[in-house]
């Protein structure tokens, strides 16, 4: 694991503890937001950062979920919650890298990455990941935080950008870093952004993957 995965590891594991009081409350909307377009696409979800586990309640029982993360704290909350409430929707959740998926292409309806792009060192490379293990027709689902364009909301951010990166947000990462990634790889068709609780903060981004006969085209 390179030194900035591991660091990454090691800061995730330390809010392990407390993640859900923080994050739960906050994130809820987005969260479950999320979820839903997940499912419009299909059963067969992965969720790229799946951290404590907090969404996997929100899934349906004849979903089948598969989560990853690159926190082995985190996990073993997920796992106690899985235990716990009987999750048995959940098939699988495992350590890895959003970078190096270890499924074959075209193995999931959507792939659901929640509160991750905006932190992993190369986003590209992941979202390059996520497309491929994506079947066609699928879409990948982001929600996160992403910082405004312009206006006065672009400033304020800017001020607050040292305060926002300690409690793991981001300022500085855009939805046209998203969208230059989506047209430089050729490998999506649509992007949507729809802002979700509180007041927008947070967007739910959806990135649909062509399907064979459009990508054939």
């Amino acid at each position: 694991m390179s030194g900035q995965l591991d660091h990454m590891r090691k800061a995730y594991d330390k809010w392990a503890p407390i993640y859900d009081l923080v994050y739960d409350g906050l994130t809820a909307p987005a969260r479950r937001s999320a979820v839903s377009a997940a499912l419009s696409n299909g059963r067969r979800i992965l969720e790229v950062g799946v951290g404590t586990g907090l969404s996997l309640r929100d899934y349906p029982r004849d979903a089948e979920v598969y989560g990853i993360d690159l926190s082995f704290a985190m996990l073993a909350r997920a796992r106690d919650k899985i235990e716990r409430r009987r999750l048995k929707h959940v098939k699988m959740i495992a350590a890895m890298d959003a970078c190096r998926l270890g499924f074959a292409g075209e193995s999931f309806d959507a792939v659901v990455a929640q509160f991750v792009i905006t932190l992993v060192p190369k986003p590209e490379a992941a979202l390059d990941e996520m497309a491929r293990v994506l079947r066609p027709g699928g879409e990948i689902i982001l929600a996160n935080h992403l910082g405004a364009e312009e206006g006065l909301q672009a400033v304020i951010e800017e001020k607050c950008s040292a305060i926002a990166r300690r409690i793991g947000w981001s300022t500085e990462f855009k939805l046209s870093r998203i969208e230059s990634w989506a047209t430089a790889s050729g490998m999506i068709e649509q992007i949507t952004a729809k802002d979700a609780f509180p007041g927008g903060f947070f967007k739910v981004v959806r990135l649909r993957k062509p399907t064979d006969s459009a990508m054939a085209a």
